[in-house]
């Protein structure tokens, strides 16, 4: 297998019964399986994936020809070798020439698979029988189990300390909070459990090591530590994002990995006021040009335009003024409005969803928001004036301050190229809606009337 120099790879696969057509070699890559190879089934029933770079290590995976099924493999330092293998046991026959690694992969794999379907059993004997004469019997044997593949993978990790599947076991290890007589005061204490597993979450893991990207198992850890480890506070995420980052940085592979998963993540949230973590992530490593080596024009477009309609408006931060007038073309500025808290509307009268919502927000203000105090500013977006002074008078929107943004300020801002209140209050469809404080800071943003409500009577409480 030496005809390629020891920089590229050459991986022989025989693979039964198949013994025509094309067999694929492809990675994971986080959550998803990419194809990078494909090579004709030879008159000996082999194929020959080779190249003359060298490939990122990982977990790798060779895919029958109709691409229903493939069997993994490691690939690290080992980059010339063979496996015969066999799709009516995969485990149980397959065989590696020169592949140490794999070798070691094959034993982990027999054990596990052995020990699975004994476990498997039990549980399903326990299930069916709780409180059978033979149910401590088997709980004490399930536990045993449980503790005998622990014991290997430990013991493995020992022997065997650069090895990828070591650096696979420390992603699958979850952290083991001490017994209560090792908490504080020697009583169990919650938040110390809670501490302690937060804190060891990611024992033994290096964040340079780039094969974890080419496993399935580093990006669902990832993204298990910042959905359900980590309180969902925008300051937390962004300094568990900035600590995992800059600790990955001088690895390029895995530096591009993590921000670009964080950036998914973040740059339109699930939860409202995490855009905050984004902004975060992109005055500290997209702006300074950390990401810049990897990044297209297109992404950095999409990541730099998404940045600055995020930035403006916060959650916290002030909300930016907008010098509109009134149904009688009076100026009616945002700042004039004065109450406890105000609630922005920007909505189009020949929009569907708007037609809907905006008289069911005007229900609210009447019958229960205009007696606390609240105050609507309704914003004009699109529609053109006519529509909208119909659409108000139709439904009778009293009491709201109904404002527009006159065209020759909308050009004398795009003239000194200032960001227009679209761009200041991200709002690219509509209807939109915005809490804010007396002093105008955003209370809240993007939530429906319902939520807006629920979140009010929690506010004037």
């Amino acid at each position: 297998m030496g005809g390629l120099a020891q920089n590229g790879y050459e991986i022989k696969v025989t693979l039964k019964p198949f013994t025509n057509g094309y067999l694929y070699l492809g990675h994971h890559f986080g959550s998803k399986q990419y194809i990078i190879d494909s090579a004709a089934i030879n008159n000996k029933g082999e194929v020959v994936f080779s190249g003359k770079e060298k490939l990122f290590g990982g977990v790798y995976m060779v895919i029958y020809p109709r691409k229903n099924g493939w069997f993994e493999m490691l690939i690290d330092k080992q980059q010339h070798f063979s496996v015969i293998a066999d799709t009516t046991d995969i485990i149980g026959k397959t065989v590696y020439r020169n592949s140490s690694d794999n070798d070691l992969f094959q034993h982990y794999q027999q054990t596990a698979q052995e020990k699975g379907k004994r476990i498997a059993s039990l549980q399903t004997r326990l299930k069916e029988h709780p409180a059978g004469p033979d149910s401590e019997k088997m709980k004490s044997e399930l536990t045993k189990l449980n503790a005998d593949m622990q014991q290997y993978r430990e013991q493995f990790i020992k022997a065997h300390p650069a090895h990828l599947l070591t650096a696979i076991f420390h992603i699958l290890q979850e952290p083991k909070i001490p017994d209560a007589a090792g908490h504080p005061g020697g009583k169990y204490d919650s938040l110390f459990a809670y501490q302690y597993y937060k804190q060891h979450f990611w024992d033994g893991v290096s964040f340079t090591d780039e094969r974890l990207v080419r496993t399935p198992v580093f990006e669902p850890k990832l993204q298990r530590y910042f959905s359900n480890v980590l309180q969902q506070h925008p300051d937390t995420l962004s300094k568990a994002a900035n600590k995992i980052l800059d600790a990955s940085i001088s690895n390029k592979e895995m530096f591009k990995f993590i921000l670009s998963t964080l950036t998914e993540k973040y740059i339109n949230p699930a939860y409202m006021g995490q855009d905050a973590v984004f902004v975060n992530l992109f005055e500290r490593y997209y702006a300074p040009g950390k990401a810049d080596y990897w990044i297209n024009d297109k992404y950095r477009k999409a990541v730099f335009d998404r940045a600055y309609s995020v930035m403006a408006n916060l959650i916290g931060e002030k909300a930016a003024d907008m010098n509109m007038v009134d149904t009688a073309g009076k100026p009616a500025s945002l700042y004039s409005i004065k109450a406890p808290y105000i609630v922005i509307c920007f909505w189009d009268p020949t929009c569907g969803h708007c037609q809907k919502e905006v008289p069911q927000l005007d229900s609210l203000y009447q019958h229960k928001w205009k007696d606390q105090g609240v105050k609507i500013y309704g914003v004009m977006t699109d529609g053109g004036k006519d529509a909208w002074l119909k659409f108000i008078r139709e439904h009778r929107l009293k009491g709201w301050t109904h404002v527009y943004q006159l065209p020759e300020v909308k050009d004398a801002e795009y003239a000194a190229n200032k960001p227009g209140y679209k761009q200041l209050y991200d709002v690219y469809q509509t209807p939109v809606l915005y809490l804010l404080d007396k002093d105008k800071h955003i209370v809240a943003k993007k939530l429906s009337h319902d939520q807006l409500d629920e979140l009010l009577q929690v506010k004037l409480k």
